[in-house]
């Protein structure tokens, strides 16, 4: 597994990590048991990072984290947690106050006295230019609850202000083969600043894996049932915001263009993230352990040729660039 670090970060990250959104909710039913399976096959294939939230699951995910951990206290496993969903979406409830609130109860789940990063959890975006969130931040640092803090944000304006700030060690954003708008300021910026870039729904929530049809279905509490027109929360966060057909489509082309440099589609998609200059590490979910390990080999596909992401902005260009450029 080929490793990045960022100045910020100050540590060696895997390139390829763990989303665990999927072992909390919203993703369908996954069992304690799996959800363990997962964790413990993506360390074997040399995953050193693991991202969560407070609200997967209303804490399950944290939950199971801490307890394979604490379970296994030999690994050397960095955690990134996330916290501002557990309220109204009000930008005057992102205090001090709450923040205690908040990673004290992550703290409690993940069985840990400091949190290794805290990311706001794509908060309103008039959080992100407030002086007194940040001093707030930095004041859980000094404290040592939290080593690090983050953002995870929607849109490209939200990483950018975020970057400025020089408190912040990581930006978390949706990048991926349907999604390219953060390639041209944001991954620039963060290099720059020696930001680290975590990038989720890096297969556009299974899209890119190739399997699905216009006539796949989803389970009832899965996301990519319920939120397809944003109806839960941002519609970006379910299949990177495409129309679904469209992107099934597209989704044929890429694993054409996959088997032409010998890989499978999943595979190959993660494989061109973590090769972007900038990126840090990819959080791909896994629901079982082929699928982990499936994921983290990607971490050590050769250099991908320059063809292949030009194929890459061919297919944006023509599926998706008027319908999502814009727009995050």
């Amino acid at each position: 597994m080929d490793t990045r670090n960022a100045a910020r970060i100050g540590r060696d990250l895997s390139v390829i990590g763990l989303g665990t959104w999927q072992l909390g909710a919203d993703w369908g039913d996954v069992s304690e048991a799996d959800a363990r399976a997962v964790l413990d096959a993506s360390v074997a294939e040399g995953v050193t990072v693991f991202d969560t939230a407070d609200v997967y699951g209303d804490g399950r995910s944290e939950q199971i984290i801490g307890g394979f951990l604490a379970d296994n206290p030999g690994l050397d496993i960095f955690v990134a947690t996330k916290m501002g969903r557990r309220e109204e979406q009000d930008p005057a409830n992102f205090t001090l106050e709450k923040f205690r609130e908040w990673t004290d109860r992550s703290r409690s789940n993940l069985r840990v006295d400091t949190l290794d990063l805290v990311q706001l959890h794509c908060p309103p975006t008039a959080v992100f230019s407030t002086d007194a969130v940040y001093d707030a931040l930095d004041t859980l640092v000094a404290e040592g609850a939290i080593a690090r803090y983050g953002v995870s944000v929607e849109r490209v304006d939200e990483a950018l202000a975020a970057i400025a700030r020089p408190g912040v060690a990581s930006v978390q954003i949706i990048l991926n083969a349907f999604r390219l708008k953060p390639l041209e300021a944001v991954l620039p910026a963060a290099t720059e600043a020696g930001v680290a870039v975590v990038t989720r729904v890096p297969l556009a929530s299974g899209l890119l894996s190739g399997k699905y049809s216009r006539d796949t279905t989803f389970a009832a509490n899965d996301h990519r049932n319920y939120n397809r027109q944003g109806e839960a929360f941002d519609v970006g966060e379910t299949f990177s915001g495409v129309d679904f057909d469209r992107g099934v489509a597209a989704a044929q082309e890429f694993s054409a263009l996959a088997a032409s440099v010998g890989l499978a589609p999943a595979t190959a998609a993660l494989a061109w993230l973590a090769q972007l200059d900038g990126v840090t590490t990819v959080i791909p979910g896994a629901r079982s352990v082929e699928q982990a390990r499936a994921n983290a080999s990607a971490g050590s596909v050769p250099a991908l040729p320059a063809d292949f992401s030009a194929g890459i902005s061919e297919l944006y260009d023509r599926y998706f660039r008027e319908a999502v450029h814009g727009r995050w």
